[in-house]
């Protein structure tokens, strides 16, 4: 019971434990902006694409399911101020195993929906050519 207090009063104090991980990594902030925008990419939010998304925060990331709204909101309010060109850039250095995985998690937004548009395609074609990754990368099985 006192812990669960202390959790709360710190959480008013420092913020979501989850929104001030992402704020605190660039790379992450720049890896979730860009799977945010591939769900925006077609015009429209699914729930299946959300679905993906939060998923995607929770098994590759480790946001709870609790942080994810205010990671959204986060995003939301700062994300107006990185580009996507920006975004991908920071990508650039990572690993190519890095690299791959954010393409593999743009694709499996894009997909989410079980309808792939232009715009989808188009932004998943143009992240790929820009951190130098091949398609097959992309739909290969993770060894």
């Amino acid at each position: 019971m006192a812990s669960g207090l202390l959790a709360q009063l710190r959480e008013i104090f420092e913020g979501d434990a989850g929104v001030r991980k992402v704020a605190d990594d660039p790379v992450l902030s720049a890896e979730l902006l860009l799977l945010f925008r591939m769900i925006l990419a077609d015009g429209q939010v699914s729930d299946s694409e959300m679905q993906v998304f939060r998923r995607i925060c929770r098994e590759s990331f480790g946001i709870a399911d609790e942080s994810i709204d205010g990671v959204i909101e986060y995003l939301n309010d700062f994300g107006y101020e990185t580009s996507g060109a920006q975004a991908i850039g920071m990508f650039r250095e990572l690993d190519i195993e890095r690299r791959k995985e954010l393409a593999r998690h743009m694709a499996e937004i894009a997909k989410a929906d079980r309808q792939l548009a232009e715009n989808e395609v188009r932004l998943l074609r143009r992240t790929l050519d820009l951190l130098g990754i091949s398609p097959v990368d992309v739909v290969k099985p993770k060894s």
